[in-house]
């Protein structure tokens, strides 16, 4: 695997920025050692990359963690109009490319998954390693999410909205007493802006690789929810019987078990990313 060179990474582990091919910025941080095999980092709908804060210490204790975020959320540009996972699958080739990294691990969570599997069917040479979280090939049907982008033009009481994503993620007794973590999580769904979330919801809604994650040959780890009502155990247990010699782990958590499970989540994460 390639690493990403002292000099183009320098010391600083502070946000940057680089331009897409239709000329959008995108936000983009590096931590962990600059002489280590490198980690993509993909989040969920609605979150920036901060929402890999509490594992970014024990990940970066082995790998070069990239993060970045997606075009439309956090501190990256948001285009006017609908995403396509197309789209944000060619931001992260982008990315690799202008950074001079030719292959990576690469993690990615719900939308992240999306993400994921589209590289992965796409650009094989460019990843090592996959692992997709809590996602789904087909989130269908499409009036769902139509439905959903006209609530994002409509809504006017954010914490609404804000409450719904948070109970679909997290399990009640979490969200009983608001810890930091999920009023950290509250913080980036407010912050998304609705172009955003509007455009990421259009990208899923669009996306059908239920018979294409077939072509996947990277070697791959599903991690599912037990308790998770976005993307349900279902979708992910088809991903990992299409996807040739998929490993599959299912956590008794929500739609984050990053969060939830941490201990047992970064457990299936070293075990096959550290595999020999």
């Amino acid at each position: 695997m390639m690493t990403l060179p002292l000099n183009e990474c320098g010391k600083n582990d502070g946000v940057h920025f680089f331009t897409t091919g239709d000329g959008h910025r995108i936000a983009y941080r590096f931590d962990g050692p600059a002489n280590g095999p490198v980690l993509v980092l993909a989040n969920s709908i609605a979150t920036t990359f901060h929402m890999w804060d509490g594992q970014i210490e024990e990940l970066s204790n082995h790998f070069r963690v990239l993060r970045y975020d997606f075009r439309g959320h956090g501190a990256s540009d948001a285009p006017i109009g609908t995403y396509s996972i197309d789209r944000m699958g060619r931001d992260v080739v982008e990315l690799l490319d202008a950074l001079h990294i030719s292959k990576v691990h690469f993690l990615g969570l719900s939308l992240g998954g999306f993400v994921g599997q589209w590289l992965g069917i796409h650009v094989p040479e460019r990843i090592d390693r996959l692992i997709l979280v809590t996602t789904s090939s087909n989130l269908g049907p499409p009036e769902t999410f139509d439905r959903q982008i006209a609530g994002v033009w409509k809504a006017e009481n954010l914490s609404e909205i804000a409450d719904t994503f948070l109970g679909n993620w997290f399990p009640p007794h979490m969200l009983e007493t608001e810890g930091d973590v999920i009023s950290s999580f509250r913080a980036m769904i407010l912050s998304t802006n609705k172009q955003g979330r509007a455009g990421a919801y259009a990208a899923i809604r669009d996306s059908d690789m239920h018979r294409t994650i077939a072509l996947i040959n990277s070697p791959t780890l599903v991690i599912a929810g037990q308790y998770d009502k976005v993307t349900l155990p279902s979708h992910n247990e088809l991903i990992a019987a299409t996807v040739p010699n998929a490993k599959y782990v299912l956590l008794p958590t929500v739609h984050m078990p990053n969060i939830e499970r941490q201990a047992d989540f970064l457990k299936a994460v070293f075990e096959f990313l550290l595999l020999k």
